[in-house]
């Protein structure tokens, strides 16, 4: 294979000063903050552990190939959302359909005056805000990471604003009361404003606002088919609002942006759903017997929580071991918890995945215990502090 040639400025543009045709606020931002880390067994990206299958994969082989790759795709995924329509009992004219619900979410803030978010939270959101330039505020969670009611309703108050939460909340996995999140509705309702619930995970809490966004115009509803789905792959996801809402944030999805191939994994998984809920059912099982297992630790006692695991706060974590614990949802993984733009003290997430995964074992390092097993995987060394 021949190596690119390397981009060699041109001698008579000596003067070059770069770049400024950029808006200013985008110089010098920082990238979307993940690094790729190569490791035995992959946990990082809160992935689901299993793929499709194997029946349903050779139907989606099946349809591809006598898809027509010489042809544009339809102009806002039509096919998608009628099925999905049907799939959901909700509104064809209620979804849009994207490449992944982070675009959703890069739409959404691009849309909004004004965004508002909790801290910690999924950072997706304060990035959109930042390459965007939207006004972001986001309201720290409480001790026990309980929703800021107050200060969200009076920061909902002030002026017309997009508020996401995250339900089951990340990456604090917190579940939050639907009394709360219906104050928080009438709130937008209000003023004028838009309650944005991201579902990712929903399917593992067993929770469903559906009903509430078909009765307010002002709660929009963000999911993915990344997580129960198990399609991280395909980078396929979808919202769910008012007509009023998706008119706006359709504009922002490019035109013919649904890859054909997309389209028809789409519909296929649609047709026959039946494998999600096996999956859904298997995590939570794997769930409740790491939390059984931790309940046995010496020193760390685990607090069931819809999607995760917490550890009480002990002093001996306080030194952390980064390199020790890998972030996700799906995976034996255990991972320190981000509070507020740093690491919470003492508080780590434990996740559940396939049963020759997570387990009761426990990675040494630094005198901080895991109650986390990979199977046939060495425990990675633990960075400096």
């Amino acid at each position: 294979m021949r190596c690119p040639q390397p981009l060699t400025l041109d001698p008579r543009l000596h003067h070059n000063r770069g770049v400024k045709a950029f808006k200013p606020h985008l110089q010098g931002l920082p990238s979307y903050p993940y690094q790729k880390v190569e490791a035995a067994i992959k946990l990082d990206q809160n992935e689901s552990p299993y793929d499709l299958p194997p029946e349903l994969k050779q139907t989606i082989l099946e349809r591809l190939e006598h898809l027509e790759l010489n042809r544009y795709p339809t102009l806002h995924a039509e096919d998608v959302r009628e099925k999905l329509s049907a799939h959901l009992d909700w509104p064809v004219e209620g979804l849009v359909v994207s490449p992944g619900s982070n675009l959703l979410i890069q739409a959404l803030v691009q849309a909004a005056g004004r965004v508002l978010d909790t801290a910690p939270s999924f950072p997706h959101y304060a990035f959109s805000a930042r390459i965007s330039a939207t006004p972001y505020q986001a309201i720290r969670l409480g001790e026990g990471f309980e929703l800021p009611m107050e200060a969200l309703l009076e920061a909902l108050e002030a002026n017309p604003a997009v508020l996401f939460l995250p339900n089951p909340h990340a990456p604090t996995a917190r579940l939050f009361a639907e009394g709360e999140i219906r104050r928080l509705a009438d709130q937008a309702a209000h003023t004028g404003g838009l309650l944005v619930i991201d579902e990712a995970y929903h399917q593992f809490s067993g929770t469903d606002f559906a009903s509430l966004a078909r009765a307010n115009p002002h709660v929009a509803l963000l999911r993915t088919f990344s997580k129960a789905w198990g399609l991280g792959g395909i980078r396929a996801g979808y919202l769910m609002a008012s007509p009023e809402v998706c008119n706006v944030i359709q504009n922002f999805v490019p035109p013919f942006g649904l890859p054909a191939h997309t389209a028809q994994i789409l519909l296929a998984v649609l047709e026959s759903p039946g494998y999600v809920q096996g999956i859904v059912q298997a995590l939570r099982a794997e769930r409740e017997r790491l939390y059984q297992a931790l309940q046995k630790h010496p020193t760390w006692t685990g607090v069931p929580e819809p999607d995760q695991l917490f550890p009480d706060p002990h002093p001996r974590c306080r030194c952390g071991v980064p390199s020790v614990f890998a972030e996700g949802y799906f995976g034996a993984a255990a991972g320190p918890l981000p509070r507020a733009g740093r690491v919470h003290p003492g508080l780590g997430r434990h996740t559940a995945g396939k049963p020759a995964l997570s387990g009761s074992g426990v990675f040494p390092g630094r005198g901080v215990p895991c109650v986390t097993r990979l199977s046939n995987a060495t425990p990675p060394k633990p960075r400096s502090s």
